[in-house]
């Protein structure tokens, strides 16, 4: 048959244009799809030939090859699959959104599901992502039906093409790219290798580059459990991450029935390299469909809080729009991501359980991610609190103790759980607000970390015991009505002097050692938190709100200005305002002037008031 030129059935202008500048973001997509192509041509080729041996002609030496031609400015894709008729490269290559595999996989509903090919072309316009990088497109084709002829395929995606009769010894099919002048990069070797290892590296047949085999081809994550050694595992994940340490702990999931799908996961020994260099990754898991890569770092396979996790999630049943690189919205993800963090979970409960010590080792590297899920996992946050970790007043330094052993050991009348961020476990545990809690023998939780505000403004219970601050609220006891009398004059001039420095002045039972401390009314962020978003640019002094100095009736400094004079009783106030500042590990507005005061109180004390008669010589 002579050569002849057809119109294409669509809108192809239009739609190509919208295939290069909106469907794919990135050109190197174009060799994923034609490489996909190929291997669903050689699946649909093993499959017809089940019933029709006749087709394959006993072939085994499947492959996909790559020709890049530098000089020509050519690059080939070549296959030994099922090949195309006449009939079939206009239908297939002249229709845009029209598929053999789509077609094929109508076909396919009756037969048995491991007889299946493994076939993700499903939507025909993965072909065209080649006017990406390529201003000709010529596809020669040779059907695997007895007696077939070669033909070829050709256009420049203008709105026709050409179909002429073509010389192809073997069945199979060719794509060659007449490459555009800024995509010359495709006909370089170490470009082909780069790509085929990032998308296709896991395809089930070879990609052969000159004598190369370019793909590994081990999907390990399809593999029973029961036949992969340690070692495999190991050296998959190292190949994955580029971490040159073995895993903590692998999760081998091979989901079947209403959510079927595939992973390999794996939680690392230690945080990554680049965990805090540029912007924060979101996911550690790619999403496979068939051994193709589909999303590098799936943000929709798992919350953020888990993006330590690093591994594989093949589903073949998953759809995807037509690029392939942006999910649908589909509820069987929201399945596959409940299953991920299910599993994930129970690990680390697990780990927890029976292999504490390898439990406080993940913990140290990756505990601030599970206070981030406390606040964002609604779902799981009963349990992620199980999983939480904390130091407090009852626990050496170095050591944990869990909400659950807390809320057990709570005495009878204690209603709330008592916690103090800070700085340091030093800091926390020497404050003046933890004092009358330890006096009660009640167990303090000391909060160290940036994220620790995050997790209790999140969490604000547990097991129905309200989690509280204890530097906040009111005094933990109420003082006498008498005493309160009794510094009534004294407290009065003190709010008058130190108005523009507190929001209140108030006796207070809460210390038991120190003199006084600052204090935020409930709901008033807290001065730790002051600090950590003064750190982030986010609060400046302007900003910030008045605290209550709370003072102990019982403390000698605290008596003593009950008889001083109106000088010395507002410069020792500074003073003791100045040490709840510090104790509280937040910086002096003055510190001179502190010193100062500070200094004077000292001479005062060592100067007595009736000095001895000078030593006669």
């Amino acid at each position: 048959m002579s050569s002849e030129t057809l119109e294409f059935k669509t809108e192809l202008a239009q739609l190509l244009d919208l295939i290069i500048h909106s469907l794919y973001t990135k050109k190197e997509i174009f060799l994923r799809e034609l490489i996909s192509n190929a291997a669903d041509a050689i699946d649909r080729l093993r499959f017809e030939s089940l019933k029709r041996p006749e087709l394959s002609q006993g072939q085994t030496n499947w492959k996909i090859t790559l020709t890049p031609d530098e000089k020509a400015g050519t690059l080939t894709v070549s296959d030994n699959g099922i090949g195309m008729t006449r009939l079939a490269i206009v239908e297939n290559l002249g229709t845009i959104a029209r598929s053999g595999t789509r077609a094929f996989l109508e076909n396919l509903k009756a037969a048995q599901a491991e007889q299946r090919p493994e076939l993700i072309g499903q939507f025909g316009v993965g072909f065209y992502a080649s006017f990406m990088v390529a201003d000709r497109v010529t596809v020669v084709s040779r059907s695997a039906e007895p007696d077939a002829e070669a033909v070829k395929w050709e256009s420049d995606g203008k709105g026709s093409f050409t179909v002429a009769d073509a010389q192809r010894a073997e069945r199979g099919t060719d794509v060659i790219l007449h490459l555009r002048e800024d995509a010359r990069e495709f006909v370089q070797p170490w470009r082909l290798k780069e790509i085929v290892h990032r998308y296709s590296d896991f395809i089930d047949h070879p990609i052969i580059l000159g004598d190369e085999t370019l793909n590994t081809r081990q999907a390990i994550w399809l593999r029973n459990k029961s036949e992969i050694k340690a070692e495999e595992y190991n050296a998959f994940y190292k190949q994955l991450t580029r971490d040159d340490q073995d895993p903590l702990k692998t999760i081998h999931i091979a989901a079947e029935g209403a959510t079927e799908f595939r992973a390999l996961l794996f939680i690392p020994s230690r945080r990554p390299f680049d965990w805090l260099i540029g912007p924060p990754k979101k996911s550690g898991i790619d999403l496979f469909v068939r051994r193709v890569l589909i999303t590098h770092e799936c943000e929709e396979l798992a919350p953020t809080y888990l993006r330590f996790i690093h591994g594989v999630v093949d589903s073949a049943d998953l759809p995807l729009n037509v690029s392939r690189e942006t999910l649908q919205h589909n509820p069987l993800l929201a399945k596959i991501n409940a299953n991920i963090v299910n599993r994930v979970l129970k690990t680390l409960e697990e780990m927890k359980e029976s292999e504490f010590e390898t439990y406080l080792k993940f913990y140290d590297q990756f505990g601030d991610n599970l206070k981030e899920g406390a606040g964002q996992d609604w779902n799981n946050r009963q349990r992620i609190a199980d999983l939480l970790l904390f130091e407090s007043t009852k626990t050496e330094p170095g050591k944990f103790t869990t909400l659950a052993k807390y809320v057990d050991a709570m005495p009878a009348d204690q209603k709330e759980i008592h916690y103090l961020t800070g700085e340091t476990r030093q800091q926390l545990d020497n404050s003046p607000y933890v004092e009358s809690f330890k006096a009660k023998g009640e167990e303090v939780l000391l909060l160290t970390d940036p994220v620790d505000e995050y997790l209790v403004s999140a969490l604000d219970r547990y097991k129905e015991k309200p989690l509280k601050a204890a530097d906040r609220g009111d005094a933990a006891e109420s003082v006498d009505a008498a005493t309160i009398e009794k510094f009534k004059p004294l407290i009065d001039a003190l709010k008058t002097k130190l108005s523009a420095d507190v929001k209140d002045i108030r006796l207070s039972a809460r210390l038991k050692e120190s003199a006084a401390c600052l204090v935020a009314k409930e709901g008033q962020m807290g001065a730790h938190m002051e600090r950590l978003m003064a750190r982030l640019g986010r609060l400046n002094e302007t900003g910030k709100e008045k605290r209550i100095l709370e003072l102990n009736p019982n403390h000698p400094a605290v008596i003593a200005m009950l008889a001083a004079d109106d000088t010395n009783r507002e410069n020792w106030a500074r003073i003791l305002l100045d040490e709840a500042v510090i104790a509280e590990g937040s910086r002096l507005a003055d510190p001179a002037g502190f010193a100062r005061r500070v200094n004077a109180l000292i001479a005062a004390i060592a100067t007595p008031a009736n000095p001895p008669p000078p030593s006669p010589d």
